[in-house]
């Protein structure tokens, strides 16, 4: 069954009483009224979905890509931009509150990247930042 419709049967299920969720992945919990994070029995951090990400997380995310063999090299001139910034294999994160001045201060650095997103922090932000893990773990 698809996720969607997994969804909307379980509002109609769960409407009005208190109900508790266990989910691996977070958009699950995104519509729950508190939510508790957990990793390895411990708990890490509690509250409303809003009050996670504005706790624990940017406002926004610029995900920038300029090839697998160059992100590691540009990642040190970005270093110093945003809140932090995690460096994957295919993409590097930098986690801001302004997005699209990150992406201005990238090009005024000379840097030009294949691809750019700038997109809204989300629970699986908060949660790789408050375990410490990355998506490739």
């Amino acid at each position: 069954m698809s996720t969607a419709p997994t969804a909307r049967a379980a509002e109609r299920l769960l409407a009005a009483r208190t109900t508790l969720v266990v989910a691996h992945r977070l958009t699950t919990a995104a519509r729950a009224d508190r939510i508790v994070v957990l990793d390895q029995g411990r708990i890490l951090a509690e509250g409303s979905p809003a009050d996670l990400i504005r706790d624990y997380s940017s406002r926004e995310v610029v995900e920038v890509r300029f090839g697998s063999a160059r992100n590691a090299e540009v990642a040190p001139q970005l270093s110093d931009l945003g809140d932090r910034i995690e460096v994957l294999p295919d993409r590097i994160l930098i986690y801001a509150e302004d997005g699209e001045k990150i992406l201005h201060d990238i090009t005024a650095l000379g840097l030009e990247p294949l691809t750019s997103l700038v997109r809204r922090s989300s629970l699986e932000d908060v949660f790789l930042r408050l375990t410490g893990r990355t998506l490739v773990d």
